[in-house]
């Protein structure tokens, strides 16, 4: 009995072991790449052109990012991402917590047709809408503008979900009690459903940060100077200007990354959160 349980111990470490190793070898695949480019850009160019490749820099070159930011400029695209993406997440913010909790806590004719339609939308790919987008976004005159990149965006489909099943798991109580004490709705809103909705709107946040900060498509559509151009955009068209300088263009892909990956670290503990309250999805 006791060499049986021996062997069953072992052959759970064995597992145990194989799951982490194969787990180990698929992060350093995903990261590989992310790796080279962080390696990349402190080496010169003809460092990076060598062969066979380098993984390290041979001469760390520290100026690569002096020279983006005064060269490049690239604090600029960076200003206007900041401008864009911050103003999109206050939008979604607001717009997609009132709409969830609408769709959530009141009973009005229609509502489940509108949550579903709202749904349905999930299917249309952007480049489907992107040109009749543009039109409209031609006849308000906001091409090159920041009311053109931060309008098509300032409420989301996935947003509204994602607040209207979080917000669904509140327990009922809490609002009829307050009706009954004569708060408003107003005030029901931002002193009770605001407050509890702190995870979800953390987690809507981060990921409206991370994909409108990484947004090229729309971007590069109505976007025709550098007056507005985002980071994204702005790398683009270093790259199209000087198409050898592949050590300044990896060390500006570098600090355009470096905010998202910030901010994701930064909120992981919301993430968790938020994931608990939508497992009570209704």
């Amino acid at each position: 009995m006791k060499g049986t349980n021996m062997r069953l111990a072992v052959e759970a470490a064995v597992r145990r072991t194989g799951f982490y190793v194969l787990l180990t070898a698929g992060l350093l695949l995903m990261l590989a790449p992310v790796l080279w480019m962080v390696s990349a850009s402190f080496m010169g160019r003809d460092d990076i052109m060598s062969s066979p490749v380098n993984l390290l820099p041979p001469s760390w070159r520290l100026r690569n990012y002096a020279e983006i930011f005064t060269a490049f400029n690239i604090g600029h695209y960076i200003m206007n991402s900041g401008i864009v993406t911050g103003t999109v997440i206050a939008l979604n913010v607001v717009f997609c917590t009132m709409t969830g909790y609408s769709l959530a806590k009141f009973r009005y004719p229609g509502r489940n047709l509108v949550f579903g339609f709202i749904l349905g939308t999930f299917m249309i790919p952007f480049t489907v809408i992107a040109i009749p987008l543009y039109l409209l976004v031609r006849s308000l005159d906001w091409i090159d503008s920041y009311q053109g990149l931060i309008a098509p965006f300032a409420l989301t489909a996935f947003g509204v979900f994602l607040m209207r099943q979080f917000i669904a798991s509140i327990p009922d109580e809490y609002i009829e009690a307050a009706r009954i004490d004569g708060a408003s709705e107003l005030r029901i809103f931002l002193r009770i459903i605001t407050p509890l909705c702190r995870p979800a709107m953390a987690t809507l946040a981060v990921l409206t940060f991370v994909t409108n900060w990484d947004e090229f498509l729309w971007p590069l559509i109505v976007t025709t100077t550098d007056a507005h151009r985002t980071v994204t955009i702005g790398l683009a068209h270093f790259l199209e200007q000087h198409q050898n300088q592949w050590h300044l263009l990896m060390a500006g892909a570098v600090v355009a990354a470096l905010p998202s990956v910030i901010i994701f670290l930064l909120a992981q503990r919301k993430f968790l959160e938020s994931a608990g309250g939508i497992s009570g999805i209704k």
